[in-house]
C-alpha cells in the first residue's frame, strides 16, 4: 500500500516521503480501515519540523492523527463494527472515558497515524463517523473537533445567552464556534484577516474584532461586552495571547487553554484570573467518549465542519503549505 512517512530526525518538509508499506490485517480485537481522507492539525507542521514534544520522530513515522474511512476487515471478537461502517480513529489509543489512565499514546506521533491507505484500529479506538458527513468532513473530527469539544462543552460548559472569545480562524476555532453557537452563544472572534473575520460572521459570529489594526484587542472586548469580558476564552494562543485573554474574561469566567499557536513566551502572571475568581483548565484533545458526543451533536444540530480546501493524496506536501499559510477551518488529504 502507499503511505507517507516522516522520516527519522526529520526536521522540515523534506523528511515526508511517499513509500510503499506492507498492507496491514486486522488481528483479534481489530478492524482494518480503508482510509479516504485526512486532515491537518497545527500539531502536525511542529511534528514534520521536529519541533513537538519530545523532538524529532525517533523512527519513520506516517503522520497526521484525524482520518475517516470504512472498515473492509474485522479481527475476531470484534463486535462495536462490521465492514462497511464508516469511521474514524481516536487521537489517544486506550482513552475511552474519564480521566487518562496514564501516559497516552497519540497517532501521528509517537504511534504511525492515517496518511495512509489502509490503517488498522483497535476496535476500542474508533467510532463511527455522523452520517450526513462526507469522508472528508469526517476526517476533521478526531484532534480539532474533539478538542472544541472538550473546550466548550465538558470543560467550559457554554450555556444559552453565554459570550464566548475564539481565537483566529483554524480548526479548533472554528469548530468552537460552530458548537458554542450551537448551544446558543454570542460569539466574539479575532484574526487578523477582515475577509477572515467576514467569513466569521457568516458562521455566526456577532462581533469581529482584527487583532493587527487592534493590538489591545483585550480593550475591545471589554468594550462590546459592556466591561463586562466574556463568560468564556478559546486560548488557543498560548503564552503570546494569555494576558489579554485573562484580561477578557469576566468574573468568575472560564479560560480553556489550548495551544501555543502565539508561542511560548509571554506574560503568564495569573493575578488577573485570581482577582477575578476566574478559573482555566487546560485542555489536550480528549477520549473517545467526547469523540462519541460530538458525532452526536452533529448529527442533531446538522453542523458540517468547515473545510477551506482538499488536496489529492498525491500533494501532501502543498497541503502541509497550505494549512502552514493559515487556512480557515480543516485542510483534507483525500487518499
Amino acid at each position: 500500500m502507499k503511505a507517507y512517512e516522516i522520516q527519522q530526525g526529520s526536521t522540515s518538509l523534506d523528511g515526508l516521503r511517499l513509500v510503499e508499506r506492507p498492507q496491514p490485517k486486522a488481528g483479534p480485537g481489530q478492524i482494518l480501515v480503508r482510509m479516504r481522507a485526512a486532515s491537518l492539525n497545527y500539531r502536525d507542521q511542529l511534528i514534520v519540523a521536529g519541533g513537538y514534544f519530545g523532538g524529532a520522530v525517533t523512527r519513520n513515522t506516517v503522520p497526521l492523527s484525524d482520518g475517516a474511512g470504512e472498515v473492509v476487515a474485522v479481527g475476531a471478537g470484534v463486535a462495536r463494527f462490521a465492514v462497511g461502517d464508516r469511521v474514524s480513529g481516536t487521537f489517544f489509543q486506550g482513552w475511552v472515558d474519564g480521566p487518562p489512565p496514564g501516559r497516552l499514546v497519540a497517532l501521528g506521533a509517537p504511534a504511525d497515524g492515517v496518511l495512509a491507505e489502509y490503517v488498522v484500529f483497535d476496535q476500542n479506538d474508533a467510532v463511527r463517523i455522523p452520517e450526513n458527513l462526507t469522508f472528508e468532513e469526517g476526517a476533521t473530527l478526531t484532534c480539532a473537533g474533539v478538542t472544541a469539544w472538550h473546550a466548550v462543552v465538558r470543560s467550559c460548559r457554554v450555556k444559552p445567552g453565554d459570550s464566548v472569545l475564539v481565537q483566529g480562524t483554524g480548526g479548533v476555532s472554528i469548530s468552537a464556534l460552530q458548537i458554542a453557537k450551537a448551544a446558543g452563544a454570542r460569539i466574539i472572534m479575532i484574526s487578523s484577516s477582515d475577509a477572515k473575520l467576514e467569513r466569521g460572521r457568516l458562521l455566526g459570529a456577532e462581533t469581529g474584532i482584527n487583532y493587527l489594526r487592534t493590538q489591545e484587542w483585550d480593550q475591545e472586548v471589554l468594550k462590546v461586552t459592556g466591561g463586562r469580558g466574556v463568560d468564556h476564552v478559546i486560548e488557543v494562543g498560548g503564552a503570546g495571547t494569555l494576558a489579554r485573554s485573562m484580561r477578557s474574561v469576566a468574573y468568575a469566567g472560564h479560560i480553556a487553554l489550548i495551544g501555543v499557536l502565539a508561542g511560548f513566551e509571554g506574560d503568564t502572571n495569573p493575578h488577573p484570573i485570581m482577582v477575578k475568581g476566574a478559573s482555566m483548565h487546560g485542555i489536550f484533545v480528549g477520549n473517545r467518549a467526547m469523540l462519541e458526543e460530538l458525532a452526536a451533536a452533529i448529527r442533531v444540530n446538522g453542523i458540517r465542519p468547515v473545510i477551506d480546501k482538499v488536496f489529492p493524496f498525491e500533494a501532501a506536501h502543498d497541503a502541509y503549505r497550505y494549512q502552514k499559510g493559515g487556512a480557515f477551518g480543516k485542510v483534507v488529504v483525500t487518499i
